[in-house]
């Protein structure tokens, strides 16, 4: 199983999050959580890592269904989307989204393959949105 689901583009990481940001909105995600991970790091440990990102992504309608085949699949809400500089590549940012998949195999809840497919769905056309600008629905 894939953990997640990755974009690399050639841009510079505040360019990454805003069309991140913009990318799951077109899919129905809002952006409920931003973690600060460098922030963090250094405040808490004094750690100095690379720029980087965690995003809790929700689409209310997918979540929604989720829940109910599954209250406790809140434990796996929101969707994280981690941007992030790429400290082998200068100049590139990493985008990566968690796979929905990832619910399904924790439980077996009926009902819940359907959910996790349509948010797959929705967050690979966001990846492949970042991936080719052009090619989304209002090009």
């Amino acid at each position: 199983m894939q953990l997640g689901l990755t974009a690399t583009l050639t841009t510079t990481f505040d360019d990454a999050v805003l069309r991140t940001r913009e990318a799951l909105s077109e899919q129905g995600f809002g952006v409920l959580t931003e973690i600060d991970v460098t922030a963090t790091m250094k405040q808490k440990l004094d750690e100095d890592i690379e720029k980087y990102v965690i995003l809790g992504a929700c689409n209310p309608s997918l979540a929604h269904r989720a829940l109910g085949v599954d209250r406790q699949i809140g434990l796996l809400l929101p969707c994280n989307v981690v941007v992030r500089d790429d400290t082998e590549h200068p100049g590139t940012v990493i985008v990566e989204a968690m796979n929905p998949d990832i619910m399904v195999r924790v439980t077996d809840a009926a009902g819940l393959r359907d959910v996790a497919d349509d948010a797959a769905t929705r967050l690979q056309a966001a990846i492949d949105a970042l991936e080719n600008p052009g090619a989304g629905p209002g090009a």
